[in-house]
This record gives C-alpha cells, structure tokens and sequence, in this order.
C-alpha cells in the first residue's frame, strides 16, 4: 500500500457493563481484562504496523494522564486529542476526520474502538488492506465480523454486491440487535456483525457529515480551530465542541450514506462488551472454570472468578460471573449480562461512589489509596512515580502527618524544603502551604493521616500545579 491509513483510537468510553472492575474513574480499556495488557494498549500495538501512520487518540480530559502512561509503558508514540465533553462517536469522528483533511483531504483514515479484543492480527490486517483499498475509492466502509454464534448482544450487516476491487462488498442494510430467533437466521442467512471500526477517506466523511449532520460538522470544525495545546496534548475548544450533536456516527452517517461498505473479516473480534464476553475469551480449565487473581472454585462449572486482592471462593455453582474488588463483590448469572449496566445506573442514584470510582484514585503523579476512615480522620496511602510531584496546595478544615514508608519525599512546606526519608514522618498543620515531590528514581510510597473537621477532596485549594487543574 503506497499511502499509509491514519488510524484513530476512540478511547472514551465508561464501560459499565463491566462493573465493578471498570468504573468511569478506571474505565475497561485501560485495564488487563483478558491478558497482560490492557485492551487500549492491544489496539496501540495492532497499529504498529507499517501500514499505519502514527496513531491520533481520541479522549476525554479526565483520562488524558492515563492514556499518556500507557502509551509509555509500551513504548508507543501518539497524538492525544482531549474532548472537553462526551458527545458519543459522531463528533469525535468528525474531529478526526478534520484532522486528517488538514495534512491531506485524501487521507485514509480508519477508526478503532480502544476497548475491543482482537485474537488474528494477521487476518485483521488483511481486512484492513481491502478496506483502505475501498475506502480510496470513496466508500466508508465497516469490518463486518463473521459470527462465531447467533449473538443478541450485536448489531447485524446485510452485505450485498461487490462494490470494489478486493472483498468490500455494499451495504443492503444496517439492523439493529435483533432476539434470539432472528439472529438465527442472521446468521444462516450470511449477515456479519457490526464491528464499529470504519475507514473512509476524510474528504469523504466529511461531505457526508456536511450533507447529513451540518451543526455538528460546524462545530467539531470550530472546536479544532480553536483546539490550543494543553502539555502536549490538543484541547478542543470545549464551548464550540459542545455545541455539536451528541449522536453516534452509526446514526449520523453510517445508516444514512449511499457509500457505505462492508469488508467480511474473520478476526477473533469480541467488544468485551460484558463479563460473559471476559468468561468466554479468558482461559478456561476441563469444568469451564476461568480464574484471574485470588480465586478457588469446587464442584463449579463455567465459572468466571476475578479478584484483585480477596480469596474468592465459590462451592457447587454453575453459569456464575464473581469479581471481587476491594469495595465491592458482584454475583452475575452469566447470561445476565446487560443487566449490570442497570445495576450501576440504580448505584448511581443511590449516590454511592462505588458506581464510578475505585478506591484507588489515578493522578497525574500516581494515585491514592483509602485505607481507613472514621470521624474526624481519615488514612490513606499514597504513591508519587519517579520525578512527579503534587500541586503546591493547602487545607482549610485538615491536618496531615505523612508517614515515609518508601523511597525519598521532598516536602515543601511554607518556605521549607525538607527532605524525609524511609522510616520518617512529617506533620503539616491546617492552613499550611505544602508540595509533596518524588525526587527519586524509586515510587515514593507513604501513609497520611488525615484529621479534621472536613476531609474531602475539595477541601483542597491549589495555588501551582504541572498538569493545569484547576480550583479544588
């Protein structure tokens, strides 16, 4: 192929369906659900071939860190663009697409999803030569993926004709996920599933999003012009940006172009869409039984087990999902699947934090853990990654006494700087301005307590900060 394709990672997603292990705080792509990695850094690696062009990423602001260490965790190189609101695939497809007009209105881009597993890389890019290759010739073409089982859980293509040289073939119809009967004969009857991954030459899309969804072509064009660098990575303006359509491109494009096209790929694709999804593509022993963690199973069959701390057990069971997190256990039937989302969504208005955050918080610099917490003090471990440090800040309502349990901490605290050591502690009194820093080449790791009569996040005013957050 004599033009490289311009891949685009959308990696925005919250992926409830996958509770309690992803919460919109850690959401699934960022996590090693099936295998060492996570599915985010597995699409990274599928388009480090030489097909591609370096990949831009599509994200949203409160996981641009996240996608920044992964990315350097493997080694790989990217654009980051950041959404400053969630407007579904539709806008942030129009941003791509905008963005790839810019270097040339012929551009060959193709659109992942960054939380989908595929197993053939070899097959994938195969599919992805035939699709580029339709998508030169003015189609907007999808992986059709060949079902491996009258799935519910997916939308369907009714692919007809040929349309181009290789095997894209035309689009008869687009239908939606269909009941158990009906996707029987789907799938007897030679219809693919949708994949949700498209390639399209970016003068192209964009006449269809002009013709089609005409605001919402105006105002991710808006949000780009007046995108500014935020520490390497591009903001879209976000009062331009929100003002596009929150519709996904399935809707605004996809169902209504007379160019749509479809390439038959049989690549080992799932979208890990719900905890069965995780059994089935996990490695399961003789009973059907797939563990991840601290986890023991007796007299069980297909059985998922996932636990990221407590022993996990289960006796004479069948057909069950357990995960285990530190705050929360859930019990799923494995064909119950979709109803988790349900389950969130009820957390949710029951205002428990459990439904979106971990007790591990992510930053910037590392994370915090809680530990424990009663009235009037709360404990926490903290971790600093090399060379990172905290805002300059300070507390209205709390004190903190920092306890060094690893490495090097470099405190400032008013117009000291005090290096503490492994074994020592400091205190820091209410009102005090204070910076905590890793100066080392080890994590910093440390225990706060924390007392007061107000110990939330938002008692936190901050007056410097390396990563641009603002306010509390």
């Amino acid at each position: 192929m004599s033009r490289k394709v311009l891949p685009v990672i959308m990696c925005g997603g919250a992926g409830t369906r996958v509770w309690p292990e992803s919460r919109e705080t850690m959401p699934k792509q960022f996590i090693a659900l099936i295998g060492a990695s996570s599915t985010f850094q597995d699409a990274v690696r599928r388009v480090s071939d030489p097909i591609f062009d370096t990949p831009i990423v599509v994200t949203n602001r409160d996981y641009r860190f996240l996608v920044r260490e992964q990315l350097e965790e493997i080694g790989a190189q990217a654009m980051i663009v950041l959404e400053p609101s969630r407007r579904d695939s539709g806008p942030a497809v129009a941003v791509a697409a905008e963005l790839a007009a810019k270097r040339d209105p012929q551009t060959i881009v193709a659109v992942f999803a960054a939380d989908h597993v595929i197993l053939d890389q070899s097959a994938f890019l195969g599919a992805c030569a035939s699709a580029a290759a339709a998508a030169a010739d003015g189609f907007i073409v999808t992986l059709g993926v060949a079902p491996s089982e009258p799935a519910v859980g997916y939308g369907y293509i009714r692919p007809g004709g040929a349309v181009a040289s290789g095997s894209a073939r035309q689009v008869e119809a687009f239908v939606e996920k269909p009941n158990l009967a009906t996707a029987e004969r789907y799938v007897a009857e030679g219809y693919l599933w949708n994949s949700g991954n498209f390639f399209f030459r970016a003068d192209v899309m964009l006449e269809e999003l002009r013709a089609f969804e005409p605001e919402m072509a105006e105002a991710t064009a808006r949000a780009l012009a007046g995108a500014a660098d935020d520490l390497g990575f591009l903001a879209l303006d976000a009062e331009a940006f929100a003002s596009a359509p929150k519709k996904s491109i399935d809707y605004a494009v996809m169902e209504r172009t007379k160019r749509a096209a479809v390439v038959p790929a049989d690549i080992g694709w799932s979208d890990v869409g719900d905890w069965g999804a995780v059994w089935k593509l996990s490695r399961r022993d003789e009973n059907g039984v797939s563990i991840h963690g601290e986890g023991v199973a007796l007299d069980a069959k297909n059985v998922h087990i996932r636990s990221t701390g407590l022993l996990t057990a289960v006796v004479g069971v069948s057909d069950v999902i357990v995960v285990s997190t530190q705050d929360a256990v859930l019990v799923l039937a494995r064909d119950q699947g979709d109803k988790v989302k349900q389950l969130v969504d009820a957390l949710k208005k029951q205002r428990r934090s459990e439904a979106t955050e971990h007790k591990r918080i992510y930053r910037p610099w590392g994370y915090y853990q809680g530990i424990d917490s009663g009235p009037r003090y709360q404990v926490k471990r903290i971790v600093v990654s090399p060379g990172r440090r905290l805002s300059l800040q300070k507390h209205f309502h709390r004190a903190e006494h920092w306890v060094v349990v690893k490495g090097t901490a470099e405190v400032t605290r008013g117009a000291e700087t005090i290096m503490v050591h492994e074994n020592e502690s400091i205190f820091l009194p209410i009102g005090a301005v204070h910076r905590l820093a890793n100066p080392g080449k080890i994590n910093l790791e440390l225990i706060e307590v924390q007392t007061g009569s107000y110990l939330g996040e938002d008692d936190i005013v901050r007056l410097e900060d390396a990563y641009n957050r603002l306010g509390g």
